[in-house]
């Protein structure tokens, strides 16, 4: 069977129904990926994250310890099972949850079971076989072996430095913790200093034990299926053995039976005569199988017989023929086993005699059971030859005349000749084969007598073990007998006492190491203890600061609503506003925090806006206030369980291969995690870009050419657009910084890949978000590509900007369905929300969301197409739908909807009312509106050029009468100068 070389997954997370999608959340794509992308699902594998090697403390060494690349995976025997046997098992470690889980095989999807890591210990019994350690965690005590000791100490080393990078990696501060679903929770501390000391020189790897080249070979036990087998797991089993079958062509072929055979065709023109000949006939229809059992070597005669007479034995039924012996031959393994079954009924033997005499019978039939086989196959060989011989003698006699038979004859000759000469290339080959034969005797007698003087030796250097241990038991009977001469009585005595001291120490250091051990042991428990208690008075802490953050906000809250009031005296006023001063300096004194913000996030964005107006100050105040509860409400209930999720289903896809799936739509929906969001962006942009990719791999470089050899005359207008992107980024804060320069380049390529666009203000703001996420320069112009060609609809960055307005009355209608109110409200106060929202259409949201919630969008955009931008667009008016509501006037109104947006801080709220509260919103139901305007527009667009061609010739036809107006009036002057001149001539 041919099994694919693959390295074990962690365990993999039950995949969703695929059946259980509502017409909202179905999507595919289309030939050119416009909207979403393809349903195509692809095969499942292992996640490709590198883990870092470990090593074993030691007190005494002070060594660095060095990385390794490869993946801490490979084959051990582990102890288990009722009759506590040790079975082979595929072990891979996951890094992410430190834990270490168990394949029967490197090939299986569903693991057996799993060790926790982060509070285990480690150790190895000095008296055990070689490579035996155990793994200690609370509950149970697992007893693993490796092939060696220098495979064991590896493993070691790897899971002790594993643990250790885990519990120090659940300490560390975050360096930006304002994202939503991203940052960690955790305790603040001194920065502390990874160990690189007190632990053993790294032991080099074993070559081909560890590792993902070690699951293309088999386990160094050589253990069958049967051995492998888990008792305790019959369901995983199952399943595993399911998805190997299904995954594996070769496998659908070993699970036919060996009795199935194909059926041999029997040539037309060949019909039997005789009953006899008919039921031979009948025989020879006998299926043979498609995979030929292992040769039996058969008897010299039987297969003379068979292959040189097999007419004679297919027509025989005589005391040679293949069907006797295989009569014979079964008789005899009858009377065998009845004499076997009345030898084990007459004696009563133990049940392991029992169980060996049953495993040899059971050796015995299979033996028998192959050589039966191999007499069927001969049997329909000659069968075959002897029909053949029959059609031959048949076309003989039936042929008219005596050319015809000679032509028969002379055929036969030839292949006869053919015959013979195969013939003497086999005995040729028989001698080769006999000689080589003879040779590997000859070395065969040479290593039996090699292994008899080592037996030899072997003997003798035991028979001098004996009369030195007879030695030494009488020495110590009797010490002050003189041993030989060359050993005195008083060294005896002295080595004696030696030995006795030696073994005290011995004693003493093995009562030593059990102390040690048990209060290794029990610090253990106390730290697990002391840090579960951490724990729970972090998440006490953590609600705490989130409930005061909340208070501190509605403070806040009211102070500015105290500021706005009229009805408060000077002094009143007075006070709220230095209660207000004493609020905005708040952050400025040193007061301790649990999660202290940082000023950027993990992608440079500020956590914190800016504003320029010194009375939106408060706002800023209260939204950073807001920004932090959420993300300390939100790490323990949304984004620990999130990363756990996206965690499982990365490792259950083969290789780190994505598949488009419901699962994989409701978890981006949610949202990303930092970790992860270049990965998945990576996969989505190389899928919707691959039949761009294919035509043309290179056409990033050469548009880089490109754009060296000449100059777009776009270059200009992106030039002055570069330091106006992205202005609170601290990555495009300066116009010198390596990511200003790689948009540049972006820019200019695109411009070159579509001519038709060239430059639109607002791709600079795409292009940006895309190279921060993605990093890579050709991926984020790919990702450019896939936004502004693929995705977005035809003409929405052309110079009319067609499809952008239409994008605006579509949303207008959905406006005035979901929320009419609000629709209402806007016609009452001639509000045009098109003047706020065509921006957010155009460039999705940059630079009017905080930049987490703004992510967020950003993956659902990318994976579902444009629908997800009207459901935001719905769902933030929705947010706020009762705030615009109490404002009633025209400006107040404007000025709220152009900062609204970067007020919001629940994106969790916010992605329930877009993707919930927005249902339904069928994708039909949008193109189709799409199409009603853009037929509109289209219409209203050609009238206005109408008019316009109506108004430009209007105006060649008064600049023409200007002109003759003008002619007239300069001749009549020169006329009335011609007579003022002669006027005044004397």
């Amino acid at each position: 069977m041919e099994q694919d070389c693959q390295v074990g997954k962690p365990m993999p997370e039950a995949p969703s129904d695929p059946n259980l999608t509502s017409p909202d959340n179905h999507h595919d794509v289309t030939a050119n990926g416009r909207e979403e992308v393809g349903s195509a699902k692809e095969n499942r594998g292992d996640s490709t994250h590198r883990d870092q090697s470990s090593a074993q403390e030691k007190p005494v060494m002070k060594t660095e310890v060095q990385t390794s690349s490869t993946k801490l995976c490979g084959y051990l025997n582990k102890l288990g099972g009722p009759l506590k046997a040790w079975k082979a098992r595929w072990f891979v470690f996951e890094e992410r949850k430190c834990q270490l889980y168990y394949y029967r095989t490197s090939q299986d999807a569903n693991p057996l079971g799993s060790i926790d890591l982060a509070n285990a210990t480690f150790g190895y019994p000095a008296q055990a076989q070689e490579g035996t350690f155990q793994i200690q965690i609370p509950g149970r005590v697992v007893v693993l072996k490796a092939l060696n000791s220098q495979a064991m100490l590896y493993w070691l080393q790897q899971l002790q430095m594993k643990r250790w990078q885990h519990n120090t990696s659940q300490v560390k501060i975050p360096a930006e913790p304002s994202t939503t679903f991203t940052q960690p929770c955790q305790l603040p501390s001194a920065p502390r200093e990874e160990r690189t000391e007190d632990f053993f020189p790294a032991v080099k790897t074993p070559k081909g034990l560890v590792g993902e080249a070690a699951a293309c070979l088999p386990d160094p036990w050589q253990q069958n299926a049967l051995q492998k087998l888990s008792l305790k797991h019959p369901i995983t089993e199952i399943q595993n053995t399911v998805l190997n079958i299904c995954g594996n062509k070769s496998a659908q072929e070993l699970r036919r039976s060996v009795f199935n055979f194909d059926e041999i065709q029997q040539p037309q023109d060949s019909p039997c005569e005789d009953p006899v000949t008919q039921m031979l006939g009948e025989t020879t229809a006998l299926p043979v199988p498609l995979t030929p059992p292992a040769p039996t070597v058969l008897s010299a005669p039987s297969v003379f017989s068979v292959t040189n007479e097999p007419a004679q034995e297919a027509k025989t039924e005589g005391k040679n023929s293949p069907s006797s012996s295989m009569n014979k031959r079964e008789k005899k393994m009858t009377s065998s086993l009845q004499l076997s079954g009345e030898k084990v009924s007459g004696k009563e033997g133990s049940p392991m005699d029992k169980l060996s005499r049953l495993q040899q019978e059971v050796f015995t039939l299979t033996e028998e059971l192959k050589s039966q086989k191999e007499l069927v196959r001969l049997l329909h060989k000659a069968l075959e030859a002897a029909q053949q011989e029959k059609r031959t003698s048949k076309q003989f006699l039936a042929a008219a005349g005596e050319q015809e038979r000679l032509e028969l004859v002379r055929h036969k000759e030839r292949c006869i000749t053919d015959l013979v000469g195969r013939l003497e290339a086999l005995l040729k080959d028989k001698k080769e084969l006999e000689q080589s034969l003879a040779m590997q005797d000859c070395q065969v007698n040479e290593l039996q007598q090699h292994v008899q003087l080592l037996m030899e030796k072997n003997n003798a250097k035991q028979e001098v073990i004996l009369k030195l241990s007879e030695q030494v038991a009488s020495c110590m009977a009797d010490p002050q007998r003189t041993v030989s001469n060359t050993m005195s009585t008083e060294t005896f005595c002295r080595l004696q006492e030696k030995i006795e001291h030696l073994e005290d120490d011995i004693e003493a250091h093995k009562i030593q190491n059990k102390f040690l051990n048990s209060e290794i042991y029990q610090l253990t428990k106390l730290w697990r203890n002391s840090s579960e208690e951490e724990k729970g008075l972090l998440l006490k802490c953590a609600y705490l600061e989130a409930k005061n953050c909340q208070i501190e906000s509605k403070y806040l809250i009211v102070l500015r609503r105290l500021q706005e009031s009229k009805g408060l005296d000077s002094s009143q006023q007075e006070m709220v506003k230095r209660l207000i001063e004493d609020a905005l300096q708040g952050d400025k004194k040193d007061v301790f925090k649990l999660n202290p913000v940082s000023d950027y996030d993990d992608y440079g964005f500020k956590t914190i806006p800016d504003y320029e107006v010194e009375d939106v100050k408060l706002l800023a105040k209260i939204q950073a206030l807001e920004i932090r509860s959420n993300n300390l409400r939100n790490n323990e209930m949304v984004d620990k369980p999130l990363r756990t999720r996206w965690a499982n289903y990365l490792g259950s896809c083969p290789f780190g291969k994505l598949a488009p799936s419901p699962e994989l739509k409701g978890l981006i929906r949610c949202g990303i995690p930092v970790e992860y969001r270049e990965q998945v962006w990576r996969w989505i942009v190389r899928t919707r870009t691959q039949v761009y990719r294919k035509r043309n791999p290179n056409r990033y470089q050469e548009l880089m050419k490109h754009c060296e050899m000449s100059e777009h005359p776009a270059s200009r207008q992106i030039r002055l657009d570069l330091h106006r992107t992205l202005t609170g980024n601290k990555h495009f804060s300066s116009p010198n910084s390596d990511a200003v320069q790689k948009l540049q380049r972006i820019l200019l390529a695109f411009s070159w890949q579509n001519p038709t666009i060239g430059y639109c203000q607002g791709l600079n703001r795409l292009a940006a978000i895309a190279l921060l996420v993605l990093k890579d320069e050709e991926d984020a112009f790919w990702g450019l590509v896939a936004v502004v060609e693929i995705i977005m609809p035809q003409d929405y960055y052309s110079k009319t900007l067609t499809a952008s307005q239409t994008d605006q009355r579509v949303f207008r209608d959905f406006l005035a369905e979901k929320m009419p109110r609000l629709m209402a409200h806007f016609k009452e106060h001639s509000i045009d929300h098109s003047l706020i929202t065509f921006s957010w259409f155009l460039v999705v949201f940059v630079e009017s969301l905080a930049s987490d919630i703004l992510l967020r969008v950003w993956d659902a955009f990318l994976y579902e197409g444009t629908k997800v931008i009207f459901r935001y667009a719905l769902a933030l008016f929705k947010y706020n739908e009762e705030d615009i509501l109490k404002i009633h006037d025209n400006l107040e109104i404007y000025q709220y909807l152009r900062f609204f947006t970067k007020t919001i801080s629940d994106g969790r709220k916010l992605m329930n009312i877009a993707f919930n509260d927005m249902n339904p919103f069928p994708m039909k139901l949008l193109k189709n509106r799409r199409e009603f305007h853009m037929e509109r527009l289209t219409a209203e667009l050609k009238e206005l050029e109408r008019i316009q061609e109506e108004f430009v010739k209007e105006q060649e036809v008064m600049e023409r009468k200007d002109k003759d107006l003008d002619t007239f009036v300069s001749e009549d002057e020169e006329v009335i100068q011609t007579a003022v001149s002669l006027h005044h001539t004397p």
